[in-house]
């Protein structure tokens, strides 16, 4: 099985990259589990329909600690699994306590077990911290692939290098490695060429470039991934292109972050400033 967890900058599209990517691998034949890692707890909510999917968290703080898996996992479109660990209120506690809480039952309650036969488990964690509960899937092997999902603009950029940096420490200890970046358009120029740069200055690949259309955008409004709303759009080809480049990739490698007057004169050389 392969553990992958995407990391970004908040806001930058890693639920809605997530779930349309997994829908592909869906539509493939893959077995997979989506692990949403926010306690906005939104990041199987296409799959789901919209459906409000009880978390980790609630259902362990109503019902207490005998719980099973059937308690906590939702069947998605395309049969994929479907979990939030959620979290505590706003300002109120560690976020990165539903992340650990939820991978560690889910290992105990024998949701990665051979009998599930899932291919895929995927980790959409929030925001682009790497400290913390939030390192939480680098470490010790719970996720063995991180996909960075960044745009052509500078702090999306900057956090992405700062997240190289968190696997570059997880690396040894974890087995962690990077399988290239996602570039999540907003239409900056010269945005594929600058992010194939900034990949190659990391020592990674670009893996996909996602354009920027808004049938995505049409697809939320109706809780639905662009390959369930609309499966002929060129946009759906997009996410499928994905799906397969994941699904055949090979290139795990331990980052080399940049400096940041190279990330900056990067920046200058592609025009941003």
């Amino acid at each position: 099985m392969r553990k992958i967890a995407i990391y970004g900058k908040g806001g930058i599209g890693k639920s809605t990259t997530t779930q349309n990517t997994v829908a592909g691998l869906a539509e493939m034949g893959k077995e997979v589990l989506v692990v949403g890692c926010d306690p906005k707890a939104d990041s199987t909510r296409l799959l789901l329909g919209g459906l409000a999917q009880k978390t980790v968290l609630d259902t362990l703080r109503e019902e207490g600690e005998e719980i099973e898996l059937d308690d906590i996992i939702k069947l998605g479109c395309g049969n994929v699994r479907c979990v939030e660990s959620g979290g505590p209120e706003p300002g109120v506690g560690c976020a990165g306590r539903g992340i650990i809480t939820s991978i560690n039952l889910l290992e105990q309650l024998g949701a990665y077990d051979e009998k599930h036969e899932t291919e895929y488990a995927f980790y959409d964690v929030l925001g682009d911290v790497v400290c913390g509960g939030f390192a939480m899937p680098m470490r010790e092997g719970k996720a063995q692939e991180i996909y960075i999902v960044v745009s052509g603009e500078m702090m999306a950029m900057y956090a992405a290098n700062n997240i190289c940096k968190g696997i570059v420490k997880f690396a040894d200890a974890g087995g962690v490695r990077l399988g290239g970046i996602i570039c999540n358009s907003r239409m900056v120029d010269n945005e594929k060429e600058m992010i194939e740069e900034f990949a190659k200055g990391l020592g990674t690949q670009m893996i996909h470039f996602i354009p920027r259309d808004n049938v995505v955008q049409r697809a939320e409004i109706n809780r639905k991934t662009v390959i369930e709303y609309e499966p002929e759009h060129s946009q759906a080809d997009e996410y499928r292109t994905l799906a397969r480049k994941i699904d055949e990739n090979d290139m795990f490698v331990v980052p080399t972050p940049m400096k940041i007057d190279d990330l900056e004169n990067l920046l200058v050389d592609f025009g941003m400033v």
